[in-house]
């Protein structure tokens, strides 16, 4: 599947659309060690101070690209993030010949200021690191926007903050058994 703005891209964008859009999943070197790192930035974030949060982000980002064996970009954090008609700005990546590349992200929100919750930051971390990880690991001469990028995405957010097992269900419903699916209210099965 492709979005929308395939159709506008040069011939030779749409190759580098397709070869994005063909890988699905980044896989990290010990994800679990990570753990304090995630942990510290998820407290971070929680004071709302700016300082703290800025170098929690730059040490996950940094352990980060370490285990993809790139060199990190530089981090900043700002506080209140840009908005306009069209909405906020919530990360921005930047690269530049000869500069070390960055990442930028907004800690708050453009309309009351708030601290934005932590998964949205850190998936906003992510995102900024996958237009790194396209150029730096992935070799693409550009960094589009594909249904791949964004599974690159989740499958970091993933290894990071690991979904939680679903518990097993002991004894059944009526009309549910362990090799049925519960399907709650509202949700259809499909192919049935």
């Amino acid at each position: 599947m492709t979005f929308a703005y395939y159709d506008n891209l040069t011939p030779a964008q749409q190759r580098v659309y397709r070869m994005s859009d063909s890988v699905s999943a980044l896989r990290l070197r010990e994800p679990r060690t990570l753990e304090p790192l995630v942990a510290a930035l998820r407290e971070a974030l929680a004071t709302g101070r700016q300082p703290e949060t800025e170098h929690a982000t730059a040490r996950l980002s940094d352990a980060l690209c370490e285990r993809l064996d790139l060199f990190a970009p530089r981090v900043e954090v700002l506080e209140v993030r840009p908005s306009s008609t069209t909405g906020e700005l919530h990360g921005m990546y930047t690269l530049e010949r000869g500069r070390r590349p960055r990442i930028q992200l907004w800690m708050r929100t453009a309309k009351h200021a708030r601290v934005v919750a932590f998964r949205t930051y850190l998936r906003t971390l992510l995102h900024e690191l996958c237009h790194h990880l396209d150029f730096l690991l992935l070799e693409l001469p550009a960094s589009f926007h594909t249904e791949g990028f964004f599974q690159r995405e989740s499958s970091l957010f993933h290894q990071l903050v690991p979904r939680p097992a679903r518990p097993r269900r002991s004894g059944a419903r009526k009309g549910v058994t362990a090799d049925t699916p519960d399907i709650s209210p509202g949700r259809r099965r499909r192919g049935g």
